[in-house]
């Protein structure tokens, strides 16, 4: 039971970027017990570490929510509103041409690049386009966005540390400021005591 927690706990923190792993099979194929050191953590942390392992073995991939996406335009603006989803890595699935010179555009997009469509969308067409999208599936994640995630949760990563380091010396440097005060201050009660004995005398 140990061995499938730290297995489980793996899972939430994968090895490509921090993302959670899905779509995984995982057999125990050996163990042993020692008398002296084995515990529920070591068993524990032995399910991290092998899962660890043996998903750097397994070549993981990242995956990303793809939206299916359909925007209804005028045909002026067409071919913008078609380039517009290719640069956001978009596949047209196809297209429709309705009365009115209106026509639907089908599309898959990646859910990554569709924040701030709505804005987006009404500059391209003079606020005479919409759309509309919902959730279709999964796919790889390109390799060239891959590298930039990577490299993302790297620095976010690195920022943290710095962080902790940061606020761990300022905690520190402040106990000690506290400790030079509580010594001053008796110093300091000494000669304001001995002050006004000298005034009254």
């Amino acid at each position: 039971k140990p061995t499938e927690e730290g297995i489980k706990e793996a899972m939430i923190n994968g090895v490509v970027a921090g993302y959670p792993v899905v779509d995984v099979k995982v057999r125990l194929v050996f163990g042993s017990f020692h008398e002296v050191d084995s515990s529920e953590m070591a068993f524990k942390m032995a399910g991290i570490f092998a899962f660890k392992d043996a998903m750097k073995n397994a070549a993981p991939i990242l995956l990303e929510p793809i939206m299916k996406v359909e925007v209804t335009t005028p045909d002026e603006y067409q071919g913008d509103v078609m380039g517009d989803i290719n640069r956001r890595r978009g596949q047209i699935q196809g297209m429709e041409s309705h009365k009115g010179n209106i026509t639907i555009i089908k599309a898959f997009v990646p859910l990554e690049t569709m924040f701030g469509y709505a804005t987006d969308i009404r500059s391209l067409s003079s606020g005479r386009a919409s759309y509309s999208m919902e959730p279709s599936h999964f796919e790889q994640v390109p390799a060239a966005v891959l590298k930039q995630v990577q490299e993302g949760a790297t620095r976010k990563v690195q920022r943290k540390f710095k962080k902790e380091k940061h606020y761990g010396y300022s905690e520190n440097q402040n106990k000690t400021q506290g400790l030079r005060f509580s010594h001053d201050r008796p110093e300091r009660e000494r000669h304001r005591r001995n002050g006004e004995a000298h005034g009254r005398d």
